[in-house]
């Protein structure tokens, strides 16, 4: 009986799943994001209000496709403004929409800027998020 409980518990030690990853939720790279924001300055004053967001391209802030910071009524969230679903092409690159941020591919994929998940459909991946720290009145850190 002891063989029989030992051999039991392996089994099923053995057939658990260490990890819940999904390898389509690998799209996208660990590209630096290094950003700072003054909320004083008119490119970023909307921030200073609830359900707001605005996109700050590569170039300027990092990240696979730029980066889109939003307030959500307890402080500012920033999500890589690449689709985590697709592989990196053009139409990836998400779009503002209203408290959403929306793929320009065919399936359109939709994620909220409030808390990151995919609203269509069981998307198997959340928006990749960046720590954002305040550094000073109104002025704000961007890093991962």
């Amino acid at each position: 009986m002891k063989n029989f409980l030992t051999l039991l518990t392996f089994v099923l030690l053995v057939s658990c799943s260490k990890s819940d990853d999904n390898n389509n939720c690998n799209f996208l790279q660990n590209s630096g994001v290094n950003a700072s924001i003054n909320l004083n300055l008119p490119q970023y004053s909307q921030l200073q209000f609830t359900s707001n967001s605005v996109y700050i391209p590569f170039e300027v802030a990092g990240g696979n496709g730029g980066i889109i910071v939003t307030n959500v009524g307890s402080g500012l969230r920033a999500w890589d403004a690449a689709d985590p679903s697709h592989i990196p092409s053009s139409c990836s690159i998400m779009t503002i929409d209203g408290a959403n941020a929306k793929c320009g591919c065919g399936d359109e994929n939709e994620y909220s800027l409030f808390i990151g998940q995919p609203l269509n459909e069981a998307l198997p991946c959340g928006l990749k998020e960046y720590r954002v720290t305040p550094t000073g009145s109104n002025t704000y850190s961007i890093t991962n």
